[in-house]
């Protein structure tokens, strides 16, 4: 099985060096296409793509598996996957793992996620997605974070093609996690952005801690408790609502009868 390995940290991000050789070391045929800087935040946007149609890449290498191709790219991390889905760098990946992410993507916000948006890109391209992001800490636990990723493209590598896993993990020792649990999404992740005026014409974003209790068997409280919490997320897909059709058409009809000019004598 052919992997591409992303992420929206930049392809120095250490999280992205320790997703590469762990999956190397599993025996997955590793690829790694990631930003050339930082893409936080880009969900599943490609960029600039109207502009110049040059795409800008460079060789890397990953510390410690320099045998691995790599790829750094002048994009986000959509623009990465979308660009290893057509071949830019061979042979096209069967599965993309996008971290590993310091800091979790749970609740409702990982709408905003480029980690999250590039396992997305993959299923809307026609492939499966893991995203996996580890909580932070001083030292982020990504050796933890690596091996879970490993179970999780297990599972993933058997599921139906276009599933996105979103797996969030506790930063403890691997044999201090508490287990895997399933997790529904919370209201919101672990952090929630405020603003603040801060002179003319600025408005100052910050993001502070939520300190809200949530539902037991939310990730962001699965992880908070020790566990990893796995969601599979769906991706751009049609809601089964047909009366909207019929609705917007006779609202539709009514301002054509407005606006279609008068025929024939008036009285």
């Amino acid at each position: 099985m052919r992997v591409l390995v992303t992420n929206d940290d930049g392809i120095e991000a250490p999280g992205l060096h320790a997703l590469a050789a762990a999956l190397d070391r599993a025996g997955y045929q590793v690829l790694v296409a990631a930003p050339d800087r930082d893409h936080s935040g880009y969900s599943a946007a490609l960029g600039d793509v109207g502009g110049d149609p040059h795409l800008r890449i460079a060789e890397a290498r990953i510390p410690g598996v320099e045998h691995i191709p790599a790829w750094s790219v002048a994009g986000p991390p959509a623009l990465c996957v979308l660009s290893a889905r057509l071949g830019g760098f061979g042979e096209a990946p069967d599965i993309v793992v996008s971290g590993i992410n310091p800091g979790n993507n749970t609740g409702r916000a990982v709408l905003h996620s480029g980690t999250v948006g590039a396992a997305l890109t993959g299923a809307n391209l026609g492939i499966t997605g893991v995203a996996v992001s580890v909580a932070v800490t001083p030292e982020p636990r990504f050796d933890t974070a690596a091996a879970v990723a490993v179970a999780a493209l297990g599972w993933a590598a058997t599921a139906p093609t276009r599933t996105v896993l979103n797996v969030n993990v506790p930063a403890v020792d691997l044999a201090a996690l508490g287990g895997t649990r399933w997790a529904a999404l919370a209201p919101f992740g672990t952090v929630r952005s405020t603003l603040d005026p801060s002179g003319p014409g600025r408005l100052t974003m910050t993001l502070v801690e939520t300190n809200v209790e949530l539902p037991p068997d939310s990730d962001t409280a699965l992880v908070g408790a020790g566990y990893v919490a796995v969601t599979c997320l769906s991706g751009i897909r049609q809601a089964e609502w047909q009366p909207v059709a019929a609705d917007v058409d006779r609202r539709l009809a009514a301002t054509q009868r407005r606006h279609r000019p008068a025929t024939g004598e008036t009285a």
